[in-house]
């Protein structure tokens, strides 16, 4: 039977895993938001690209303004999908952070039930792994945010 203070103490420990798992779930969510947008950017301009091709295949002579449009659209759609891989890896790491963090409370679960020590490098090394992954994710999206601020700022200044 477990005394109170073991309780306490175990649940003490389990709520450091809880709370990243809850902050890593809000930025998730954030990124979750960012990702959707870029992909229906991608689809729509895919869209419009296909309906340039489409007359280029049936020999229909496009203006100067439609060739001026597809190379923008060519571009946009490498620059959208080096952006989405950024955006796809920092989900990533999230999610395994967030798994070490499940991780992490399992093993303080463990412990507790079983009522063997030996378990403390293993909750110091998943929490701490947790926290790389996290950090891993957090670059990926700042790169992802300073790369698609420079790519706006360079089409705003192209069309001046």
């Amino acid at each position: 039977m477990l005394d109170i203070d073991t309780f306490i103490k175990a649940i003490q420990m389990m709520l450091a895993p809880a709370v990243m798992i809850s902050a890593c779930g809000l930025m998730l969510l954030a990124i979750n938001n960012k990702h959707s947008s870029i992909v229906n950017r991608i689809r729509l301009l895919n869209e419009e690209r296909r309906r340039y091709m489409l007359k280029l295949q049936n020999n229909v002579n496009i203006e100067f303004v439609e060739t001026l449009r597809l190379q923008s659209i060519n571009k946009q759609l490498d620059d959208l999908l080096m952006r989405l891989r950024l955006v796809r890896n920092g989900i990533v790491f999230h999610i395994l952070g967030i798994f070490m963090f499940i991780l992490t409370s399992l093993v303080i679960g463990a412990e507790l039930i079983f009522r063997i020590n030996l378990f403390d490098p293993i909750k110091i090394i998943t929490f701490s792994t947790g926290l790389i992954l996290v950090l891993v994710g957090v670059i990926f999206a700042l790169i992802e945010t300073i790369k698609g601020y420079k790519i706006v700022y360079l089409d705003v200044k192209a069309d001046e």
